[in-house]
């Protein structure tokens, strides 16, 4: 009886998969024009470091080279770290525009297999668009990683998924609680961790209320520790309290958004939110 829910469940998850799959292979027009504007944001932000020497600073402290590559990883990750964000975020805005919410919601599944299976196609979907990016910047730009660790960085990059799936699932629940204003603030959030997370920036130049928002965000080490391990080789051993606390946000936010999105759940079918439409 265990054996047949599970693989009922399983077979639902890789379901969801092949959903998102065709939703992509479908709207593909859609995804060459988010990949082409990741892309030019990315190259953007590479060309702006490149150009910092023309306006005199190669005689100076700062290492132009160093430079470019703090930017160019920050860059590569934001759009790999906000692209998984927004598509988990966006679970239940795919849903409403598919006409496919009240179906999956009455669907005999488990909340958690719907939610990971959507979870599972973004982190596939997303590792490719920065594989294809991070291949750009090779052939474009000299980047020598020479002294990297990439163990160590792979490690973080592992560790950082589990915090970023239970941000996302929080998030998700705004559309569901709110069909109108939902999708906005989950725009809004993202922006908020563009700005907290250190993405283009160490966060010790923000304002001291804004760095201890930086201090809770999992992106915050995620983008540190992998810069540290590509920039100046560092070790995995001295990567473990970077992977420790990711795996620790990552213990606590995903029970939590689980939770809360069930609660919220529960809450839209009483008041009648699982509608197609706004």
């Amino acid at each position: 009886m265990i054996g047949n829910s599970l693989r009922w469940e399983m077979n639902a998850f890789v379901g969801f998969i092949e959903r998102q799959k065709n939703l992509y292979r479908r709207y593909w027009a859609w995804e060459a024009v988010w990949l082409l504007y990741n892309l030019v944001s990315v190259l953007s932000i590479g060309y702006l470091a490149s150009g910092l020497s023309s306006l005199g600073l190669e005689n100076s402290r700062v290492n132009l080279q160093q430079t470019q590559l703090y930017l160019l990883i920050g860059a590569l990750l934001w759009t790999y770290l906000s692209m998984v964000f927004f598509e988990v975020a966006f679970a239940i805005t795919w849903e409403r525009w598919e006409g496919t919410i009240e179906y999956t919601f009455m669907a005999p599944i488990r909340r958690v297999t719907h939610l990971l299976g959507m979870c599972a196609a973004s982190l596939l979907y997303g590792m490719l668009r920065a594989a294809i990016i991070g291949l750009a910047l090779v052939a474009l730009f000299r980047l020598d990683l020479s002294g990297a660790n990439w163990p160590a960085a792979l490690a973080i990059f592992a560790a950082a998924t589990l915090p970023l799936l239970g941000l996302g699932i929080f998030t998700s629940v705004l559309p569901l609680l709110s069909p109108e204003k939902g999708e906005q603030m989950a725009f809004a959030v993202q922006g908020v961790l563009l700005l907290i997370s250190g993405v283009y920036y160490p966060i010790s130049v923000l304002p001291l209320p804004l760095q201890v928002f930086g201090v809770l965000s999992p992106l915050t080490y995620t983008l540190d520790g992998i810069r540290q391990a590509l920039l100046h080789g560092r070790s995995l051993a001295e990567a473990v309290p970077d992977i420790g606390i990711l795996l620790l946000m990552g213990v606590v936010l995903v029970p939590a958004s689980l939770w809360c999105f069930g609660r919220a759940e529960r809450r839209a079918k009483r008041l009648g939110l699982l509608k197609r439409s706004g």
